[in-house]
């Protein structure tokens, strides 16, 4: 029962605070699936979307990864359900991206994943709030 108050107790402090955490929360997942789970979707010049795979994983694997975390995730952490356990693989691929692919890159270049990366892992500290299905499943179904 323990671990399941750490993954889902997530109070921001006040309702300003939660509101303020909730819109967050939607607009950088609406930001993730829009900017970068539709490109999963797209096919330019008779080819997908290249995926970087650094540590020479299965390419199923690999893809499913990262088709998971910028189309799937973004949709948990709207609702916000299962919000921390969630963003750890986009955490995962937003933080390979920056430290291993981006590595050699320009600053210009690596910011996207950086900043992802913190955004991310600021939600996870954090949590979904109290507006969130997290928030309701802890008070309502345990």
């Amino acid at each position: 029962m323990e671990i399941i108050n750490l993954l889902l107790f997530s109070d921001a402090g006040s309702d300003f605070n939660n509101i303020a955490l909730l819109l967050f929360r939607v607009l950088v997942a609406v930001e993730l699936f829009r900017v970068h789970g539709m490109k999963k979707f797209r096919v330019e010049n008779g080819e997908r979307e290249h995926l970087p795979n650094p540590f020479h994983l299965p390419e199923k694997l690999n893809g499913f990864v990262a088709a998971f975390s910028d189309t799937v995730v973004p949709f948990f952490l709207v609702l916000g359900l299962g919000t921390r356990l969630f963003l750890l693989p986009t955490i995962g691929v937003t933080a390979v991206g920056y430290f291993v692919v981006h590595r050699k890159d320009s600053l210009e270049v690596r910011d996207v994943p950086y900043i992802y990366t913190v955004v991310l892992l600021f939600l996870l500290a954090l949590g979904a709030g109290t507006y969130s299905l997290d928030h309701y499943i802890l008070n309502h179904c345990m």
